[in-house]
């Protein structure tokens, strides 16, 4: 399949990173709306959206970069340094103000869930539309449950530091995933995908756990607008029942139960979520 969209490949350079990002212009869409996807720890935006954007039919831009620590966002000297989840925060505003785009539709997987709460609750007039992929914080309807998970995501960081990258992303797959339908091939790919750069995947895994201690989760909750949020189906039934809780009790929260994927959903059933996201756009706008 061709994509739609015609694909640039930029970079911001800010003092500290250079912000490596992707921009997908849909020449069939007319206006100029616009959406921003955040990708996930360990695996580059393209790597994760590339496949669901050429589903996307509402958007006539799409901006797609990669978080630090991830895909070809790199420090000038090359290393890789710790970060926190303001950081990746501040990342994206200064990358949307560059572009000037001053209002955008906003979606996160994962970590890039968690930046896209920040971003929201920190310019709640810049973001329409909201897009959640199992985003991280919202997974357990339990605090303290939430915070001892990311202890075991910690444990994986501390094995990737310490050279052993393998059996830290098995450790990471285990705890995020327990449920997940293993392929030898599929479990390789997945396996080198998020080892490309382990200690951005180690920084990226203890930059949740950080932000888990100083936020307050029903505040960041209260501060969204209109959301659609998705959890895989073979999810820990744990994270189903805050997610449909979460619609239940505020009417601008829909969840969406996406069958027969696991916290792998945007690569594993990207048509499928990208029809449900041009429908709730509709839906929003209507």
């Amino acid at each position: 399949m061709q994509h739609p969209c015609q694909i640039t490949q930029r970079e911001l350079r800010l003092p500290d990173q250079h912000i490596h990002y992707r921009i997908y212009r849909n020449p069939a869409v007319s206006g100029d709306r616009k959406l921003v996807l955040l990708h996930g720890a360990g695996v580059a935006g393209e790597d994760t959206w590339h496949a669901l954007t050429a589903f996307l039919d509402q958007w006539h831009e799409i901006l797609v970069p990669d978080l630090r620590g991830m895909g070809g966002t790199h420090a000038p000297d090359g290393e890789e340094v710790p970060f926190t989840a303001q950081q990746l925060m501040l990342d994206i505003s200064q990358l949307v103000d560059h572009l000037g785009w001053w209002q955008f539709d906003l979606g996160g997987y994962s970590m890039g869930g968690l930046v896209s709460l920040l971003y929201k609750q920190a310019h709640p007039e810049r973001v329409a539309k909201q897009f959640l992929l199992e985003p991280a914080v919202l997974d357990r309807p339990c605090w303290d449950t939430t915070v001892a998970l990311r202890q075991q995501y910690s444990h994986a960081a501390e094995q990737m530091r310490a050279g052993d990258a393998e059996k830290g992303v098995l450790n990471f797959l285990d705890t995020i995933s327990p449920n997940r339908k293993v392929s030898t091939q599929a479990e390789r790919m997945t396996i080198q995908r998020l080892a490309q750069r382990p200690l951005g995947f180690a920084n990226a895994l203890q930059c949740v756990t950080a932000a888990i201690s100083e936020l307050d989760r029903e505040s960041l909750v209260a501060a969204q607008g209109d959301v659609s949020s998705f959890v895989g189906g073979l999810s820990i039934d744990l994270m189903h029942q805050y997610h449909r809780g979460l619609a239940e009790r505020l009417p601008s929260w829909h969840y969406f139960l996406v069958a027969g994927t696991d916290h792998s959903l945007p690569f594993q059933k990207p048509r499928q979520i990208g029809r449900i996201f041009n429908a709730e756009l509709g839906r929003y706008l209507g």
